[in-house]
């Protein structure tokens, strides 16, 4: 049965592949991000793409950090008259590592975007849900959360163990939510932090294609995992980053940006 999937930092990167992932599985869409060309862009690509209306790709050009934008997107979740069966929380940004050097008030954009705006979204999307008996909610985190590397890992961290929670109060009410860890992937992500493709200081044998990634992402968020981690060799390393002493760690999530 088509569902609705509402994907937050939709214009490209891993929010443009789930796009186009779901759109392929019939799902309707709406796309959130801020920038509206790259919204109607991949809009027009996808209603093409699969032969469907205006009404099946829906777009909601939006600044998360801005409160008036954000519930906008926070009243699209609640409007039960056009329910939503799938939330995507994707939109991310990064920054240098030298925290000490990081504007302050950056830093706390930086954590409200991944943290503050998720919860707010998840818990605007559980209410219809929840009632509903069904839903899922997946929140894009990623491996460096196993690994200390400056404020980065510390709010996808937050993430990973807020999903966990959730998923465990909320799977046996039909409502999963799963934090996806990625690895190292091919996107743009890189890029808009002033880092040409392979000048990013990592070995090419820790790439991953973001096609790869969302596809095993989405096989594990049907199968009601709280955690999915794509990939073998980054199952591995994570579990490995447990374990292994902080100051090894921290050396490793050096690496690259």
């Amino acid at each position: 049965m088509a569902k609705t999937s509402l994907i937050t930092g939709a214009s490209s990167g891993l929010g443009a592949e789930y796009a186009r992932q779901l759109a392929a599985r019939g799902d309707s869409l709406i796309l959130v991000a801020r920038d509206q060309r790259a919204l109607e862009a991949l809009a027009a690509e996808l209603r093409q793409a699969h032969s469907v209306g205006e009404a099946s790709v829906e777009v909601l050009s939006a600044d998360l950090t801005n409160e008036a934008d954000l519930a906008r997107v926070v009243a699209r979740l609640s409007d039960e008259s056009h329910p939503v069966d799938r939330l995507i929380n994707n939109a991310g940004i990064g920054l240098p590592l030298e925290f000490e050097r990081n504007d302050i008030d950056v830093e706390v954009g930086h954590l409200r975007l991944h943290n503050e705006v998720p919860m707010r979204l998840t818990h605007a999307a559980l209410q219809g849900m929840l009632a509903r008996g069904s839903g899922q909610i997946i929140n894009v985190a990623s491996v460096a959360a196993f690994i200390p590397r400056s404020t980065y890992s510390a709010v996808k961290q937050w993430l990973v163990m807020f999903s966990r929670w959730a998923n465990a109060r909320y799977k046996k009410r039909g409502v999963t939510v799963t934090a996806v860890c990625p690895g190292y992937t091919h996107t743009n992500f890189h890029e808009r932090l002033g880092l040409p493709p392979g000048q990013e200081g990592v070995p090419g044998w820790m790439w991953l294609d973001a096609p790869a990634v969302i596809a095993e992402s989405l096989r594990d968020v049907d199968r009601g995992k709280a955690v999915s981690i794509p990939s073998f060799k980054y199952k591995v390393l994570a579990r490995i980053a447990m374990v292994a002493p902080s100051q090894l760690t921290a050396k490793i999530g050096e690496r690259g940006r």
